[in-house]
């Protein structure tokens, strides 16, 4: 998936290169008008290598950007009971790729129509079109929302029910600002607080509970 986020800006790509030859041909002084856009356009989908700590406890962010929320909420969608929630705002200069928190099998994937409220208002998880992924490991059920925003439109899903998913692996991305949100159970320790600034697949944002070891018979 490295080339993915790429690929979805295709026809945009496409129709900035033949404005800018348009422009170039006929109205030089607009071509660096629409050289600025094509730029901007190859630096908003890059899709940067990343590295998860070594410590398997912890829980990387699912998306680059800036802590907006910590609280601990009713998760009444799926899981029907409280979790810790770390909501994360992404401007139009972060990164857009998600990835996942934890290694874990997705085990439901659903997107939800709804409005296009600014990603930074908490309303939004709930009023805007999203998408919803729950990931199960071993020793924890995390959720991870996709949310679009004012200028978001489109949520690319690009894994499906049933896969399996490592550490910080692609699974998806947001076009254009957005929230993307976290969900997990109590006993987590949330390392995080507003105002942090996270990497998606590389900041640890939770230590999720470790699996108890078997005992002697």
């Amino acid at each position: 998936m490295k080339f993915r986020a790429l690929g979805e800006a295709r026809w945009i790509l496409a129709v900035l290169a033949a404005a800018w030859l348009a422009s170039f041909l006929l109205f030089p002084v607009f071509c660096i008008v629409v050289g600025i856009m094509l730029a901007f356009t190859l630096y908003f989908f890059r899709d940067p290598e990343r590295h998860p700590p070594a410590d398997e406890s912890l829980a990387v962010s699912p998306a680059d950007g800036v802590v907006v929320e910590i609280s601990e909420v009713e998760e009444s969608e799926f899981l029907q009971c409280r979790v810790r929630r770390v909501g994360i705002f992404l401007s139009v200069f972060d990164v857009h790729v998600n990835r996942a928190p934890f290694h874990g099998k997705i085990t439901h994937s659903e997107p939800f129509t709804g409005r296009y409220l600014d990603a930074r208002n908490p309303d939004s998880a709930k009023l805007n079109a999203r998408r919803t992924w729950v990931i199960e490991g071993e020793n924890a059920t995390v959720i991870v929302r996709q949310i679009t925003g004012a200028i978001a439109r489109r949520i690319c899903a690009w894994s499906q029910v049933g896969d399996s998913l490592h550490r910080g692996e692609r699974f998806g991305m947001i076009r254009f600002g957005s929230r993307t949100e976290a969900d997990f159970p109590l006993d987590a320790e949330i390392l995080v607080k507003i105002g942090d600034r996270v990497r998606g697949g590389e900041t640890a944002i939770a230590r999720l509970p470790r699996i108890p070891a078997p005992t002697e018979p």
